[in-house]
């Protein structure tokens, strides 16, 4: 089975970009992909374009020995832009090898380890009265793990004053674990905007016991900043969903760094990729939980990993209901929850399907992340 064509398809579906990625074969099978690098969905594209030219003529079926060739192709190996790209196109030839054997992917992969797909969501409300109150709407809906992303341009539009964060984020965090009770796994994202003494204050400010993760409190690039911060703190840490290889979570995971750990398929190199880390972290019992902010392709192939692995403790759902309309209109039969879980896929491949023509018709519209600056009007993380 020869890969005959690549194809990427940036566009705008309702908030922001996606980038999708066709894969298709002499064979007349065809399989689909998406790239997480959002924001920067046209280098990827560019990306995709570059490796197409080597990769058509290929044998669709040897996707390991394909992944090396696209990693390890050019002198400089790796990065973000890379491993987006990559991880399209993996995602796309393993669903081409589930439609093939007409078996859904996680069959390939070792086979469904659980029945179903346990969730978490995160709070619509940024904090306050409003925010306990969503959070225990979310409780009385069945969902049993919920995260907070508190603080958000407190200071001010587009401010981000993190020691007025850090405090009105304590203060929330502690009246939510009240209200909640002990039965609700509770967790906060900071979307690593803090320096290591900020993270360290906010976590001193709350009685132990109070968070179940705190997620990508600072920057992830320097392993020996997150050191600091554990000798600081014994909250657990759900960090990852940046990293866009084995190597970038291996520091994190032998040293323990990391309690959780945010995989983001469409980030990291696709299946191929994503087992491995998978089976590193289980190697050291630390379950993953894996980040999925993006559509219904990376919601779909992080289901089937989902379903593979033995550790996984939560899958991450959109809970703003954005894009519905144009996702429907994209995906005839995209995932849709049960409750907080979600179901595990039986048709073959991705057992997805996608509306070509639309997609085709997309078109692509600029957009950059928001920016944050602190009050000195110096630039800081969104």
């Amino acid at each position: 089975m020869k890969i005959t064509d690549i194809s990427a398809f940036p566009l705008w579906a309702d908030h922001r970009n996606i980038c999708l990625v066709k894969v298709e074969t002499d064979e007349g099978i065809a399989g689909w992909g998406e790239s997480g690098l959002s924001g920067r969905e046209l280098a990827v594209t560019a990306m995709v374009e570059h490796l197409k030219q080597f990769l058509v003529g290929q044998d669709a079926r040897r996707i390991g020995a394909l992944w090396q060739e696209m990693y390890r192709g050019a002198y400089f190996e790796g990065g973000r832009t890379i491993t987006a790209a990559i991880s399209a196109i993996d995602i796309a030839l393993w669903d081409i090898a589930g439609k093939a054997l007409g078996v859904p992917v996680h069959q390939l992969l070792g086979g469904a380890q659980r029945d179903h797909i346990p969730c978490f969501i995160t709070t619509t409300e940024a904090h306050g009265e409003a925010m306990i109150a969503d959070m225990v709407r979310l409780k009385n809906m069945g969902w049993d793990c919920i995260r907070a992303t508190t603080g958000e341009s407190v200071a001010g539009p587009h401010v981000y004053d993190p020691r007025k964060a850090i405090a009105i984020a304590a203060d929330a965090v502690i009246e939510a674990r009240a209200a909640l009770g002990s039965d609700v796994a509770l967790g906060i994202d900071f979307h690593h905007r803090l320096q290591p003494a900020e993270a360290a204050s906010f976590c001193q400010r709350m009685p132990s016991g109070t968070l179940d993760f705190l997620e990508e409190p600072i920057r992830q690039q320097c392993p020996a900043a997150y050191t600091q911060l554990r000798s600081m703190t014994d909250m657990p840490f759900a960090i990852g969903e940046e990293f866009a290889s084995k190597w970038d979570f291996l520091p994190y995971i032998e040293s323990g760094l990391t309690n959780f750990a945010r995989i983001d398929i469409c980030n990291v190199g696709g299946f191929t990729e994503a087992m491995k880390i998978a089976a590193m972290a289980e190697a050291h019992y630390i379950d993953i939980m894996p980040h999925d902010p993006l559509g219904p392709i990376c919601t779909m192939a992080t289901i089937h990993m989902s379903a593979a692995v033995p550790n996984l403790s939560w899958q991450e759902v959109d809970p703003y209901g954005r894009s519905t309309a144009d996702y429907d209109r994209l995906f005839p039969n995209r995932p849709q929850l049960d409750r907080n879980r979600f179901a595990i896929p039986t048709a073959p491949g991705l057992g997805l399907e996608v509306d070509e023509a639309a997609v085709r018709a997309g078109s692509f519209a600029f957009w950059e992340c928001p920016r944050r600056y602190k009050p000195d009007g110096s630039y800081t993380n969104w």
